[in-house]
This record gives C-alpha cells, sequence and structure tokens, in this order.
C-alpha cells in the first residue's frame, strides 16, 4: 500500500492559468481566444471571464475580424477577458482588493486601467506577444505607478485537459 501523496499534481499557479485557458475556449474570436480567472488571497475563484461580444450583440452578427475599417472590426466592440472577469464578479468589491488575475494575454492598457480601479493587485501571465506595442507599455507603467505586481507564469508542463462521456 502506497502512503504517500501523488506528486505531479498541479501547482496553485498551474491549476488556476488552466482554468484561464478552458474559459478562453468560449471566446468565438476566430483569432485571439483570451481567459481570466480572479483568485483572493486564500486561492479562492472569485470570477471568471473570456473576450467576446457584449450581452445582447448577436455573435453571428458581430464583426470578428482584424483588418479593415476600425469601424467593421472586432476592436471598438470586444469586451476583454479581464473585463468580463471583473463584471462577472457577485460578491463585494471589497472581496477583489488585494487579489490576483491570472491571464493568457498580458492585459492591454485598459484591462490595466480597470484591474488597478477593482483592486486586484497581482496579475499571472501566460503571453505578452504585444509586449513592445504602446498599449503593454503603458500597461506597465499604470501597474508600476499603481504598486500593481505583475510576472510572467513558469509553466512546469503541459497540460491537457480531455472530456469524454463513459
Amino acid at each position: 500500500m502506497n502512503n504517500k501523496k501523488r506528486t505531479n499534481y498541479l501547482s496553485w499557479d498551474e491549476y488556476f492559468m488552466a482554468i484561464t485557458e478552458l474559459s478562453a475556449m468560449r471566446s468565438k474570436d476566430p483569432s485571439t481566444t483570451v481567459g481570466a480567472c480572479i483568485v483572493s488571497n486564500d486561492n479562492r475563484i472569485l470570477s471568471i471571464g473570456y473576450n467576446g461580444a457584449p450581452n445582447g450583440y448577436d455573435d453571428d452578427e458581430f464583426p470578428w475580424g482584424r483588418e479593415g475599417d476600425n469601424l467593421n472590426t472586432k476592436y471598438p466592440y470586444v469586451c476583454h477577458a479581464e473585463l468580463n472577469a471583473i463584471l462577472n464578479y457577485r460578491g463585494s468589491k471589497k472581496d477583489l482588493e488585494n487579489a490576483k488575475i491570472y491571464v493568457d494575454l498580458f492585459p492591454c492598457n485598459e484591462c490595466a486601467k480597470i484591474i488597478i480601479q477593482s483592486g486586484i493587485k497581482e496579475v499571472i501571465y501566460l503571453n505578452d506577444k504585444y509586449a513592445n506595442s504602446e498599449n503593454n507599455i503603458a500597461s506597465r507603467t499604470l501597474f508600476d505607478k499603481c504598486n500593481v505586481s505583475y510576472h510572467k507564469i513558469n509553466m512546469n508542463k503541459e497540460i491537457k485537459i480531455t472530456l469524454k462521456n463513459n
């Protein structure tokens, strides 16, 4: 009989990032799927979100394109995962204070402001593919000036999730 615990379990960071990735799978965006997971200091999930069309905007009519006239692209309309996670939270705003948010894509400057205003104090991200963009430079400036820490997650393993019906 084995009396030792399993050793290949997920760390908290891996667990919450996996939930972030699973949430991103709900996105209808054909080019960029993003998820977010807000977590309290005692590792309790407070809220999740993903990028998508605003409530009431038919996904089939939503302009998902990236190219062309700005008003005919997704950019002025899409709700980012961070915004949705914060707005999806149904508890007291006080509970968000000092929380952390897991995102698979480093937040844009607009989401950085929303994160700061909500009271979240830590951002853990998986990818920073737009690191040199003005938006992300502004995000880092905002986080630095407002004492919100941020760091890239160090994923030690590839996580595969398989759902099957027995």
